[in-house]
């Protein structure tokens, strides 16, 4: 709520006969020329300014924006909403729960926590692809998902009664970011303060970094760690830089058999090469308005993938056409054209250029068919080129595949059964899979091809263009080969809908693309088991096997523990790879098979041409479709409607519990902080290299028998076919300590400099109190006993990936104190901050390599103590004493950016921070 209007900007304004208060941005000189993304944050701040967090100096400073200046200025965003999904969303309920328990000790009101800002959560991490390929998966793969979650979801369902405008849309409905664009965003919110109905923009904060999708819609927001969604629920502004904002020019026009796929994987490539980490990047220019709204969800979904905070399109007819097809009110509609017009958010040709930080430009007609692989979103690799890349990554992944057995020559082509040739001296393994089907496995095999997650499965025009090639290849008598396991998990249900409305599901079913859920299944790791025979053989053999799927993530050990290599895709290149069913494929030269008449049939024959696409869309897809599936949103199927409610303020806690427990965050924690101290004798728990993901550090697929976690579990009577996925456990701290760290493909150096454990993969390091190699989780414990503090030294890159709180939790629960890195991704390093984890960087061009760190030395850190002073150090002093006695030394760079995040780092965390704000 404003308690000062300096700049006199408070107003009125007039639609449809109903009368909106509103804060001008014309009230501020200069205001008028920044990009669309800075106006948003412009009336942020008149809006919240109160003379003491939020001034008008902050208001001046950013109408004052230089475009060309290093981002020095910090500001208070206070988002309009929070938007969570359940992987992330049921530790963010935990952390409340156990915050209200904590308030109580402290002397305060339990329900003073409560979220301030409306707050929704989708469930839609949690249905697994266990059954796939057959007509009961979806109703089987429910059943087995409301089985393995029942503890979370009564939790779930307590959360929804506890709290004040906290909403939970129940398992079974959609995929977060799609029911985001398509019901929950307002685009322009309206809210009753203080007797008058007041209009603003939707902004939101996500604990998803896909959060970004809603972008689309010309709402900025964007993914954080949950520990941040927490604080801003509990009204404490999203500290931040004004950034940096890149103009990102389009012209042209897609051309026929180019998707919004490859569109998004070469604007990926050209953002992160060309550094747009903690940058906004904003799309302009005559090509805006040729791209259809889903196709601008598309891109804005992949902001992660590019490094940048946000992507975004201002508001135009498009986004009011779109709003309309969805089912929003003509009252709202009239809303946002009127509201965007009168604040100058409004685009169209006669809108004035404006000014950028940096610029950058693609002309659409130039994209070509692409995919991304085998295991980062940037990885571009044009079609024509993919079989060539493949084996060019294969000795990679299968070193015994030497580089000389690059070609091969293809004078044949599989038949519908058996396995494509492969290059001379390969493993073929012959298989019967548990249906009796025989064939031959191969290094390349698609093992998976999965249309899944929210970037593609909210576009029509890719769903659709799956689906009619799907009929164009039964219509030619082609079929999936036997190896792959095919799987359908859309958006939304309307996707659902305007598939059986334009009769095209029988064909994706023929070829095993039946629905498996709604969610994001195969690109967060749920997707499920392969056939266990095709299992075993991969293992036995070490066979590198493939995932397609028409995802955002195809990180190392992220899609499935059997998968070594992972590729994205448009959807209806994730079904010709499963006709093809190797990677090793080119779908220029080499037929997909013959039909009744044997001609052989090419991807080119299966294409459905733009035309196609665009009728079958016209009349399978209309506004009632939205009216009817988001008209009780909220209130789930007769098992979300079965589940007992636990009620009262506060959480009654079962002991027994192996899913959601109380955290220790808050454990003896007083109103006055402890003072942060320096540390020495430090130890390194893991040496990792560059690009290290969120998924490296906190794993969310599924958990290992003989991990720390699988024990934990069987030491709790789970059994193992119900250890469900670290995702899922996310509300149960000790599943998580033991599973930081745990992701099946991360390679410690440490190991290779000592004990030879080069080559080790997984959750292992060397353990100097042991003086032997050890699991991370046991170490850790072991130098918790020996009071020994810990750190973690990192390359280029560290946390990229998902905005995942747990990298952040796990680290600090360890006993972590510092991660020295090359650089930090901008979440991971703010969720360290948040959980009292000091993130430091090399100085500028040293690594730990040029410095000469193996991870064996022991650290000192000292200068971290002016922090209690109120003052921020540049550098701090680290120390590394080698084992002979040598020293090393440097001025590490802190990478605390803001007051704010200093306040957060000496309380001990964000949410320690917030606890004694809200009591105080």
């Amino acid at each position: 709520m404003s308690t000062v209007d300096t700049f006199g900007s408070k107003g009125t304004l007039e639609v449809s006969g109903k009368s909106y208060e509103i804060f001008r941005l014309n009230a501020v000189e200069g205001v008028e020329r920044l990009p669309y993304s800075l106006k948003i944050l412009a009336e942020n701040l008149l809006r919240t300014e109160d003379g003491a967090n939020i001034t008008a100096d902050h208001v001046r400073a950013l109408a004052s924006w230089d475009p060309d200046a290093q981002p020095d200025t910090e500001i208070q965003f206070t988002p309009a909403r929070v938007i969570m999904q359940d992987f992330t969303g049921v530790p963010c309920v935990v952390d409340l729960a156990t915050m209200r328990e904590a308030v109580a000790s402290l002397g305060g009101d339990a329900t003073r926590i409560n979220p301030l800002a409306p707050a929704e959560m989708v469930i839609d991490h949690s249905v697994q692809i266990d059954v796939a390929g057959r007509a009961d998966a979806f109703q089987r793969n429910v059943e087995f998902e409301y089985q393995r979650n029942h503890e979370r979801y009564q939790f779930l369902r307590w959360g929804q009664t506890a709290f004040d405008d906290f909403k939970v849309v129940p398992p079974g409905t959609g995929i977060v970011h799609q029911v985001n664009i398509e019901y929950l965003a307002r685009t322009v919110m309206t809210r009753e303060v203080d007797g008058a109905l007041r209009a603003y923009p939707d902004t939101c904060v996500g604990t998803d970094s896909h959060t970004t999708m809603v972008n689309g819609l010309g709402v900025l927001g964007w993914g954080v760690g949950g520990i941040e969604a927490e604080a801003a629920m509990l009204g404490q502004p999203v500290s931040m830089l004004i950034p940096r904002v890149v103009g990102f020019k389009l012209s042209g026009s897609i051309p026929a058999a180019v998707t919004a796929t490859d569109v998004v994987l070469t604007i990926t490539q050209m953002l992160r090469q060309h550094g747009v980490v903690g940058k906004f990047v904003e799309f302009y220019g005559e090509g805006v308005a040729q791209v259809p709204l889903a196709n601008r969800a598309t891109i804005g979904n992949m902001s992660p993938e590019f490094g940048s905070t946000a992507a975004i399109f201002p508001i135009d007819s498009v986004t009011v056409d779109y709003l309309r097809l969805t089912g929003r009110t003509e009252e709202s509609l009239a809303l946002v054209e009127a509201y965007a017009k009168e604040q100058g958010l409004w685009l169209d040709a006669d809108t004035p250029e404006p000014v950028f930080s940096e610029y950058l430009e693609l002309d659409l007609s130039t994209v070509v068919p692409s995919i991304a692989g085998p295991k980062r979103p940037q990885d571009r690799i044009e079609l024509t080129n993919a079989k060539n890349a493949f084996l060019r990554d294969l000795p990679n992944y299968a070193p015994e595949v030497g580089a000389g057995a690059d070609e091969v020559g293809r004078e044949s082509f599989p038949a519908s059964d058996s396995p494509a040739p492969s290059a001379n001296g390969r493993k073929h393994v012959h298989v019967t899979n548990s249906e009796g089907k025989e064939f031959e496995l191969f290094h390349g095999a698609v093992a998976i091809a999965s249309i899944t997650s929210c970037t593609n499965t909210s576009n029509p025009s890719v769903m659709i263009a799956a689906a009619l090639l799907a009929k164009n290849a039964v219509e030619k008598g082609l079929v999936s080969k036997p190896w792959v396991k095919t799987s359908m998990a859309p958006g939304s249900q309307v996707v659902t809908n305007y598939y059986e409305k334009a009769g095209l599901w029988p064909y994706l079913e023929k070829l095993g693309f039946h629905l498996v859920g709604y969610g994001c299944a195969t690109c967060i790791g749920n997707s499920g088991p392969l056939d266990e025979k095709v299992s075993e053989a991969v293992n036995e053999h070490d066979l590198s096997v493939v995932s397609v799927l028409s995802g955002n993530r195809n990180f190392e050990g992220r899609i499935n523990p059997d998968v070594k290599m992972n590729y994205l895709a448009s959807p209806p290149l994730v079904i010709a790879y499963a006709l093809a069913g190797t990677m090793e494929f080119d779908f220029e030269h080499d037929p997909l098979g013959r039909d009744e008449a044997g001609n052989p049939v090419f991807l080119r024959d299966l294409w459905p041409s733009p035309d196609e696409v665009e009728k079958t869309i016209a009349s399978s897809i209309d506004r009632k479709m939205f009216e009817s599936d988001y008209a009780d949103v909220f209130k789930g199927d007769e098992r979300w409607a079965a589940l007992e409610t636990p009620e009262g303020d506060t959480f009654a806690w079962d002991p027994e519990s192996t899913y959601v427990r109380k955290p220790p965050y808050f454990d003896g924690m007083g109103m006055t902080p402890e003072p942060v101290t320096d540390f020495s004798g430090a130890r390194v728990l893991a040496k990792l290299g560059d690009s290290v993901t969120t998924d490296h550090i906190s794993p969310a697929g599924s958990i290992k028998p003989d991990s720390p976690a699988g024990k934990y579990l069987a030491d709790h009577g789970v059994g193992r076919r119900d250890f469900n996925s670290y995702g899922s456990r996310r509300g149960n701290h000790e599943v998580m300590i033991r599973g930081t760290f745990a992701n099946i493909r991360l390679r410690n150096q440490l190991l290779a400099s000592e004990n030879n454990g080069a080559g080790v993969e997984g959750g292992f390091t060397f353990n100097f109190v042991k003086n032997a190699q050890d699991t991370i989780y046991d170490a850790a414990q072991d130098y918790a006993a020996a009071g020994t503090p810990l750190v973690v030294l990192g390359g280029k890159e560290y946390g990229s990936g998902s905005s995942r709180d747990w990298a952040a939790k796990g680290t600090a629960l360890l006993g972590v104190k510092a991660v020295i890195t090359e650089s930090f991704e901008r979440i991971h390093r703010s969720n360290l901050i948040g959980m009292g984890v000091l993130p430091l960087q090399f100085p500028a061009g040293q690594n730990a390599e040029t410095l000469g760190l193996d991870g064996t030395e022991v650290f000192d850190v000292t200068g971290v103590t002016v922090l209690n002073e109120g003052v921020t150090p540049e550098t701090v002093k680290v120390t590394a004493t080698k084992a002979d006695g040598a020293k090393v030394e440097f001025d590490a760079v802190v990478r605390i950016d803001t007051p704010g995040e200093a306040d957060y780092y000496r309380n001990g965390g964000i949410l320690q921070y917030v606890l004694r704000s809200l009591v105080a």
